[in-house]
């Protein structure tokens, strides 16, 4: 590749007053080269005829009269400069990137999707499984594809990518430093705004990306994504521009497992943020285990014109579906989990619903409570990957149609959702369904420490014992008989309280369960 000694770019400063050329003075108070020359130095002109004097001198001292001919035009001489052709700035090909937009060249991820015999008999690192199949898009797109990330890559899992590819470096390189080289497709530089900014104009410029962060810093760049979502919505409107690969976040290490870090990476409200920009441009996952997050992870690298938030976790972790079951699950947006419900033929009388990995396993688990000790319960278990899935159709291309809707969450039924990120997210999206009022949302409600996994659920009430409570006060008829075994779950409670404070870990019951197979 050539001589890929450090480079020295030649780079020149020039430092001019804020506000050069422009009014010295205005009233007598220093203008140039002062906060003064910010914005309108001179305004009021109506009322202050001196300011309008100002202005027209200011205005002469550039000798428009020397620029323009008589009928306002630029002289022949400054029309010259102009380039022509396809040699003007808005003819290069580069300022509309999706004329040099060309297809990834996807590896099935199916092949690299986990065996999944029955429902959570398989551990695995969901991020870890997408950092194989991302290692085989690298491969086979070394001049069109780049991760991006705050010096995460390892952390959230992705480090497979490294045997085909080193971090980016052009810098100097110590002794010390592992794959890291000149050459390499990985972008690493612990600045959520460098990455931002790089990811963002290797899009405009026809290639494709992924940005991978800890979910609680992506609000770093809150500011960056609203310019970009408003390009993205603007640039539509213009047949002549190209469509562009969209930009897509993968938030890991998330607000559920901070095992170490604590209540300052604890942070889920990217997601609710996002969902204030037009359903024309955004889209939020939230896949429950590994070969959902690759189909996920497939149909994103593929989409156009889109912002995409998938969030989905790193540590080990029950997986659920099979790839075909996942493919199906993620095609619907939303899915009735039947190996998980009861009210085949019949009505059910509460709704389990989920989005996001912790969410679906505390809600599985409150489901098998409540199975073994209300077997007479009937229960549907609703799970939803595609978050924009519960807004009506009127409002979102992905809603799921009223009749669709119904079917998954009954139109009368109570429904217990866990949710992953704050619960007003879900009752917004909710807006405007029929008889909304009757979900009841689980979600982080701002209680956060260095503590175990299971406790961060039960502080912020969507632990399986606090579910399987809401789903017993939500329906009637089991709630005399229902007496001792709800007394047994708040004793549950308060076991789990002592033993975490005692012994620094999760009950062994909690720590060990499984979905009965």
């Amino acid at each position: 590749a050539g001589d890929m000694t450090r480079p020295v770019w030649p780079m020149i400063i020039m430092r001019s007053p804020k506000g050069w050329t422009g009014p010295k003075t205005v009233d007598n108070n220093p203008v140039e080269g002062t906060w003064r020359a910010h914005q309108v130095p001179l305004d009021k002109l109506a009322e202050h005829p001196e300011r309008l004097r100002q202005l027209e001198t200011w205005m002469h001292s550039y000798k428009p009269e020397e620029l323009f001919d008589d009928d306002g035009h630029p002289i022949a001489a400054i029309r010259d400069q102009a380039p022509q052709g396809m040699r003007r700035m808005g003819m290069n090909p580069h300022a509309n990137g999706g004329l040099l937009l060309r297809e990834l060249e996807l590896p099935d991820f199916r092949e690299h999707g986990l065996e999944v015999k029955s429902p959570g008999a398989t551990e695995a690192e969901a991020t870890r499984v997408l950092g194989k199949w991302l290692r085989e898009v690298m491969k086979s797109n070394m001049t069109r594809f780049r991760l991006f990330g705050p010096d995460e890559t390892a952390s959230n899992r992705l480090d497979d990518v490294f045997d085909v590819t080193p971090r980016e470096s052009m810098g100097e390189l110590l002794p010390t430093d592992e794959d890291v080289g000149p050459e390499g497709r990985v972008m690493e530089i612990l600045s959520e705004h460098c990455c931002q900014g790089w990811l963002e104009g290797y899009l405009l410029t026809g290639r494709h990306g992924l940005f991978a962060s800890y979910e609680s810093f992506i609000p770093i760049v809150d500011s960056m994504f609203n310019q970009h979502a408003k390009w993205l919505e603007e640039s539509v409107k213009q047949a002549w521009r190209r469509p562009i690969a969209s930009l897509n976040y993968l938030l890991s290490s998330h607000v559920w497992r901070q095992d170490h870090n604590g209540f300052t990476h604890q942070d889920p409200g990217f997601i609710g943020h996002v969902t204030n920009k037009k359903a024309s441009v955004v889209r939020i996952y939230l896949p429950p285990d590994a070969n959902t997050l690759l189909s996920v992870a497939d149909h994103c690298l593929r989409s156009r014109n889109y912002v995409n938030v998938v969030v989905a976790g790193k540590q080990p972790a029950p997986q659920w579906l099979s790839m075909d079951e996942a493919v199906r699950h993620c095609a619907a947006g939303a899915g009735i989990w039947g190996w998980a419900s009861n009210d085949q033929g019949i009505a059910p009388d509460v709704v389990m619903a989920c989005a996001g990995d912790v969410p679906t396993m505390e809600t599985l688990a409150a489901v098998d409570l409540l199975r073994k000790g209300l077997p007479d319960l009937k229960i549907r278990m609703v799970n939803v990957v595609d978050l924009m899935a519960l807004q009506p159709p009127s409002e979102h291309p992905h809603g799921l149609p009223i009749s669709t809707f119904d079917s998954l969450f009954t139109a009368d039924r109570p429904v217990i959702f866990a949710f992953h990120g704050y619960q007003w997210v879900v009752h917004r999206l909710l807006h405007g369904r029929s008889c909304a009022s009757r979900f009841h949302v689980h979600g982080f409600r701002e209680e956060g420490t260095t503590t175990t996994p299971f406790d961060m659920t039960v502080l912020n009430g969507i632990d399986r014992f606090t579910l399987a409570l809401a789903a017993i006060e939500r329906v009637p008829r089991v709630l005399d008989v229902s007496a001792h075994f709800a007394q047994s779950l708040r004793d549950k409670l308060v076991d789990h309280t002592a033993y975490v404070r005692e012994h620094g870990e999760d009950l062994p019951e909690i720590r060990d369960w499984q979905w009965p197979s």
